[in-house]
């Protein structure tokens, strides 16, 4: 019963954020389609109910325009909450997908390995204020690293791997770790008290990613062809991009540290972008690009 429920507020949201705004008597209509529905309307009572659940659940605003009488979702308190608005998102994937048995074999989505075994207990230790204990291999290791004890700060997915940064205690820094790189993680019986003076949004608010660098915010404009420049103003790159459009194409600006997962990113584009500055990130692509092609020299002269 419960998970039905859920399910209806899911429905209330989604209908509403995907009509923009949207009457009663359309949701009646909708709702008489929907599998919840005996085909008949939503109670007037029902209606308030779900709303205020929907509301406290996901953490936004379902408002009544006064003057058209028509439901709308306020986007300025949805948009604030990151986390809500990401559990939302995969709330309405999910339910969708559970009606969908039928399609099983035509729809594909990507794989989360980091998920499946650490994520619960990560989440429980930030809940709890609990410090967490494990083994940890790094790709660019060979041997574990045994008994690493973090105190954790909070939690990020980032290209399909999920993060815990947090104090590493016998350190006194800093640090981030990804889960599926972990193993024998269990979490130790006392309490920490978080650092009141710690905000994660603020430290990774001028990094790309995962990696966080002490180095210096610099002023990032890259070049971009007007069909990848798409792709860019659908999902930026990051918070601070700017675009200013060109008649053959535009260009894209950006505040943030340099640091090797942003070069990556940028690499991945190949010469659909072009670094115009600043000139140390010009001269780290083209070292990357000529230690490519060398690769593919010295096979042919083999």
């Amino acid at each position: 019963m419960a998970r039905d429920l859920l399910n209806r507020y899911i429905w209330l949201v989604d209908t509403i954020r995907r009509y923009g705004r949207i009457s009663r008597r359309r949701i009646d209509e909708l709702w008489a389609r929907s599998p919840f529905s005996n085909g008949e309307p939503m109670p007037r009572r029902t209606f308030y109910n779900y709303r205020q659940a929907a509301e406290e659940l996901f953490q936004v605003e379902i408002k009544c325009d006064p003057a058209t009488f028509e439901y709308y979702i306020d986007e300025n308190i949805a948009e604030t909450d990151g986390i809500s608005k990401w559990l939302l998102n995969t709330a309405v994937t999910h339910e969708a997908l559970s009606r969908s048995n039928d399609l099983a074999s035509r729809i594909f989505v990507e794989d989360v390995p980091s998920a499946r075994e650490f994520l619960a207990p990560a989440m429980d230790a930030l809940r709890h204020n609990k410090p967490i204990k494990f083994n940890y291999l790094p790709y660019s290791r060979t041997i574990t690293t045994t008994g690493v004890v973090l105190e954790p700060y909070f939690l990020k997915l980032f290209k399909q791997r999920w993060y815990v940064t947090g104090r590493h205690v016998a350190e006194n820094k800093i640090k981030t770790y990804a889960l599926d790189r972990m193993s024998a993680l269990r979490l130790l019986p006392e309490s920490f008290e978080p650092d009141e003076n710690f905000r994660p949004t603020e430290f990774f608010r001028n990094s790309f990613g995962i990696v966080f660098t002490d180095g210096e915010v610099k002023n990032v404009v890259i070049k971009v062809e007007p069909r990848q420049a798409k792709y860019f103003r659908a999902l930026p790159l990051h918070h601070t991009q700017q675009e200013y459009v060109h008649d053959a194409y535009s260009i894209f600006s950006y505040r943030l540290r340099l640091s090797p997962d942003f070069l990556e990113e940028l690499l991945s584009h190949g010469s659909r972008i072009t670094v115009m500055e600043p000139p140390e990130l010009r001269a780290m692509v083209c070292d990357e690009l000529s230690r490519s092609l060398a690769n593919y020299y010295s096979d042919k002269e083999a």
